[in-house]
């Protein structure tokens, strides 16, 4: 890890947003984004693959981890103007992005928006509409966030993100400490914000108009994102390729870091 800077952006909402960038001075840009209720440290086993090649930009998306709670609901014309603002703000013209669940959203929602700002897409474990189950989800979760707190989301959190067989080997008890400790971290209001922001996810046709590579990544047991999910989305967007991570769920970046990274490294041509 190489350059490491940290710093605050303040959008024109007023929202402060957090980053870092690391990595060789002059190397393409690489945009990271977090999903719900983690923060930029969801990409810590990445990162020594990332910056052997790559400028990477890390950011904790509004509400979550050192960035302000701006107050719920939120927007995709948000989530992802965030990412521009940042662009913008340290001269980036025109970078990779990958991000994973609300990340992959937000990266969807910004090459469909900005398709000359995104050179590679990479959607991790995301999804491209919200059907009424999935609505119905985050209403229990807000109840519950709302009568308890967040922590009373972790159990239930960790259940969907890792599988069973994962959440069980004694060996990931400090990895499962680290993401559990990232929920708790998150504002209630961050939370809220974007939960409220992926009942309204209706990207899905529009990918089509997207035009820039796209790398489409689910775990084989990602019951968020399914396969068959995943793979409806790839078929709709012009060129696109699809990769499972076996032995998978959720975050499967963290669960299969070995896997993950080997796939994304194809796409990227990492050095």
């Amino acid at each position: 890890m190489t350059n490491l800077t940290t710093g605050v952006l303040t959008t024109a909402d007023g929202t402060r947003i957090s980053f870092q960038t690391e990595g060789a001075e002059g190397a393409p840009w690489i945009v990271l984004s977090n999903s719900l209720a983690t923060d930029r440290g969801v990409w810590d086993p990445q990162i020594s693959a990332l910056t052997k090649s790559r400028r990477v930009l890390r950011y904790d998306s509004r509400g979550h981890g050192d960035s302000d709670p701006a107050t719920p609901p939120y927007n995709f014309d948000q989530l992802s103007g965030d990412v521009v603002d940042l662009m913008d703000f340290l001269e980036i013209e025109c970078a990779e992005f990958m991000g994973i669940s609300l990340g992959g959203m937000t990266g969807l929602a910004l090459a469909i928006a900005h398709p000359d700002r995104i050179s590679k897409l990479i959607c991790c474990d995301a999804r491209a509409d919200a059907p009424e189950a999935y609505k119905g989800i985050w209403d229990g979760n807000i109840a519950r966030l709302h009568d308890q707190g967040i922590e009373a989301l972790s159990s239930t959190t960790l259940e969907r993100w890792f599988s069973a067989a994962f959440l069980a080997d004694p060996a990931n008890v400090d990895t499962l400490a680290e993401v559990r400790s990232m929920i708790h971290r998150t504002s209630a209001a961050g939370y809220e914000g974007v939960a409220r922001c992926l009942q309204s996810l209706d990207l899905l046709g529009d990918l089509p108009k997207l035009r820039c590579p796209v790398l489409y990544v689910t775990g084989e047991f990602d019951p968020a994102a399914p396969v068959p999910v995943m793979q409806a989305m790839c078929d709709v967007t012009e060129g696109a390729q699809f990769a499972v991570v076996e032995d998978a769920a959720h975050l499967s970046n963290i669960e299969q870091p070995e896997r993950f990274t080997r796939i994304i490294a194809g796409f990227l041509n990492l050095e």
